[in-house]
């Protein structure tokens, strides 16, 4: 049976969404280039084996060809399934990778799943339980806003599944991210976020506002052309 990598998918619809201003402009940059538009990537520093081997990705242009094949409004678009490049439309996509895994660098609260963060796809629990990150998919998160109450409840629910040293509780500036800009919160500490678009929130919104079939990929295939890496 194929293995599909991935996310999982809360079925809770919070609300509208709105774009989410970056917490610095220094650091590597990437620019991804698709047919509907460029998104520019900040990548975090203290996530270095992420950010090292997306680099890497980048500038061997192992991206270039791969389709946007996952496409949930209100949550996110994943990309990077390597099979994906010149897909038949009857193709079912997802189960594609490069034959290796990420150890995890998830830095939760710290880094969290607002709209627009950067974030590695993976396989469920069950059978990665280290929850290491596939190498080459990854997701956006577009995500919806939620209420204060959702994010207490969100709050008992991670604290039960997570165990923490010390209970997580969501900062204040965190609970207005969530509610002001969107995000997708139930995935807090189980992903591991890497890094969090600058620029380009029309375009995640263009791409997540696509037609898609009953595997939720694209109708119309949404191509990244080219990624350009940068330095600040």
């Amino acid at each position: 049976m194929k293995r599909f990598i991935g996310i999982i998918f809360c079925l809770s619809i919070f609300g509208l969404l709105a774009q989410c201003r970056p917490n610095s402009d220094k650091g590597i940059f990437v620019k991804i280039c698709t047919t509907e538009g460029n998104i520019l990537i900040r990548l975090y520093d203290d996530t270095p084996q992420h950010r090292d081997n997306f680099v890497k990705l980048a500038k061997d242009k192992t991206y270039e060809g791969v389709l946007f094949h996952r496409v949930i409004k209100n949550f996110m678009i994943q990309v990077g399934d390597p099979t994906s490049k010149n897909a038949a439309p009857s193709k079912l996509l997802g189960g594609g990778d490069l034959g290796y895994t990420i150890p995890a660098e998830i830095i939760f609260p710290k880094y969290y799943h607002k709209r627009g963060a950067l974030a590695a796809a993976r396989t469920g629990d069950e059978i990665n339980p280290q929850r290491e990150s596939s190498a080459s998919q990854f997701y956006i998160v577009t995500g919806a806003t939620v209420t204060d109450d959702e994010l207490t409840r969100l709050e008992e629910r991670l604290n039960k599944k997570l165990l923490p040293a010390e209970p997580i509780k969501y900062s204040e500036s965190q609970r207005q991210a969530y509610k002001t800009f969107g995000g997708a919160p139930h995935l807090d500490g189980t992903y591991t976020v890497f890094g969090e678009v600058v620029e380009g929130f029309e375009v995640i919104d263009k791409i997540q506002n696509m037609e898609t079939d009953e595997n939720n990929r694209p109708k119309k295939d949404v191509v990244i052309k080219k990624m350009k890496v940068y330095k600040k």
